[in-house]
């Protein structure tokens, strides 16, 4: 199992929200290329990364920072915030990146996803942002009123194979990960699901590492890493050894 680091860019810099709320934003970075780098160091091997902007503006602000941390980079990095038409997308692989996240878009044109899943494969990723089973869109700015596990199943149908659920009730808070909503699905989905918001400790890598038999296969972590609540290189260790 992996355990991905996340850089959240807004205004060119690196930055926590809580629960998503960009008038709770924490400035971590002047230098998110320096801070991809020191994470590449300790031994991720994939980055996540969201433009914060993007995602509220409906289209990505910080292209230019994106495409530094890529060049400067030798992992994978997967992108979402504001991707929804198949010009951005192309765009986004252009600059280099390796995979894109569709979140609203999932729900506001399913035909988008349909489409860049044909071209483009498992190389598209959903973006399941969600709080009590209801998906989050427009940055977590509005409930679709769909339910999770529906949209999660619908998107399988159009090509999706991979699936990253964030609890947005949890994200940077370090109150722990919503094991039962990720672990459900993974079983009900049979997708392959990334857990993201609410890491706070090993404790939290461990529970997640015991759901990979479900199709876990890996745990996004921002504020726990960058408060130094959690040692990344430790949790890259753990994840590394396996077993719980």
């Amino acid at each position: 199992m992996m355990v991905i680091p996340a850089i959240d860019l807004k205004e060119g810099k690196a930055v926590r929200l809580y629960k998503g709320k960009m008038d709770q934003a924490t400035v971590y970075s002047e230098d998110p290329v320096a801070t991809a780098l020191h994470w590449q160091s300790l031994g991720a091997r994939l980055l996540h990364v969201v433009d914060l902007d993007g995602a509220f503006a409906g289209s990505p602000q910080n292209t230019e920072v994106i495409e530094r941390i890529v060049r400067a980079l030798s992992i994978p990095v997967q992108l979402g915030g504001g991707i929804r038409d198949m010009g951005t997308i192309g765009k986004m692989f252009d600059l280099g990146v390796s995979r894109v996240i569709l979140g609203t878009s999932a729900v506001r044109t399913p035909a988008l996803v349909a489409c860049a899943c044909a071209v483009y494969g498992e190389r598209i990723v959903l973006g399941l942002d969600a709080k009590d089973g209801k998906v989050a869109i427009e940055g977590w700015d509005e409930d679709a009123g769909v339910d999770a596990l529906q949209l999660a199943l619908e998107m399988k149908e159009l090509g999706v194979q991979r699936l990253i659920f964030t609890d947005t009730s949890l994200d940077g808070t370090l109150q722990g990960v919503n094991l039962e909503s990720t672990r459900q699905l993974a079983e009900d989905t049979g997708l392959k699901v990334i857990a993201s918001g609410g890491v706070a400790s090993m404790k939290d890598i461990e529970d997640v590492m015991k759901l990979e038999p479900y199709g876990v296969e890996g745990v996004i972590t921002g504020k726990a890493i960058y408060s130094g609540a959690l040692s990344f290189e430790d949790a890259v260790k753990k994840t590394a050894e396996g077993g719980v």
